[in-house]
């Protein structure tokens, strides 16, 4: 059953893996368990960066492409196959099938469900709101967005959640200049969800994205100065992806060691974009 008596998730059955053609180019981590160790950098020439937003324009539109399907009724397995489908379309590769072992080719976390939630045969309900996210692989480079969606009609006070969280994320967004330190980004997220007594959640970041898919560069949600006080240059690509909770950031973690739940099993919203630093702020590479 995916939910128990009280209401909260439980895990549910997760289908087998779904089949990518031949011709599609997978990153180097697939088949592994876990990734290369990355030797490259965050900064990248602007042909790179042109090919990461072409990536991240996919990821984009297989979300929107995704939310269009979300309605009462449907099972986030439905959802990891319209999310499949729409990215194998485009000969993109959904990064997160085969990441570390991860079943899927996107991630839903519904409710209570901070991130990495795995598309199983749980049914959506009228009120519930869940996170897709989604990276798409081409050409050599990674681009990942995430965005929540509310089921049917929610409570003002959910609603509110996920308003606020996506603007939170616009906020982050704005922080991004050359010469500051990515510290600032966390500060101006966390500044504005404390007006509304939100969790900020601290222990799951943004991060370096581009030619891999967790370059090792930290972006903390919540004001951590003066630690990660690593400098924003121009040509610097990595994601913002604030998560938001009702109660507390402190989590707990499934027996699959991917699903993140609130520990108080409070709702938590969470909106993500790749974004480039440019020379009056930030581009963001994942727009539709």
């Amino acid at each position: 059953m995916p939910k128990d008596s009280a209401g909260h998730l439980v895990p549910g059955a997760v289908t087998l893996t779904r089949p990518v053609p031949p011709h599609i180019v997978r990153p180097e981590y697939v088949g592994k368990k876990s990734p290369g160790r990355f030797a490259g950098g965050d900064v990248y020439p602007p042909e790179k960066i042109a090919l990461i937003r072409e990536s991240g324009r996919i990821a984009a539109r297989a979300i929107e492409a995704v939310g269009q399907a979300i309605t009462p009724g449907v099972t986030t397995e439905y959802l990891d196959q319209v999310g499949h489908d729409f990215l194998i379309a485009h000969d993109a590769y959904p990064s997160t099938l085969g990441y570390r072992g991860y079943p899927k080719s996107l991630c839903s976390s519904v409710n209570e469900v901070i991130c990495h939630g795995i598309p199983d045969d749980t049914v959506l309900e009228n009120g519930d709101i869940v996170n897709i996210d989604i990276t798409a692989y081409k050409n050599g480079v990674h681009g990942d967005s995430n965005a929540t969606f509310v089921v049917g009609e929610t409570s003002e006070e959910v609603a509110l959640l996920v308003e606020r969280t996506r603007e939170s994320l616009r906020r982050g967004i704005k922080a991004v200049a050359p010469g500051r330190q990515v510290n600032v980004i966390g500060r101006a997220i966390e500044s504005y969800a404390k007006r509304f007594g939100y969790g900020v959640v601290r222990d799951f970041t943004g991060h370096g994205v581009g030619e891999a898919f967790h370059s090792g560069l930290i972006i903390p949600h919540y004001d951590s100065a003066p630690l990660h006080d690593t400098v924003m240059e121009v040509g610097m690509v990595f994601t913002i992806e604030p998560m938001l909770t009702l109660g507390s950031y402190e989590w707990d973690m499934w027996a699959d060691d991917w699903t993140v739940t609130t520990k108080d099993k409070s709702i938590t919203a969470q909106f993500e974009h790749t974004l480039v630093v440019t020379e009056r702020g930030a581009e963001v590479l994942t727009l539709p």
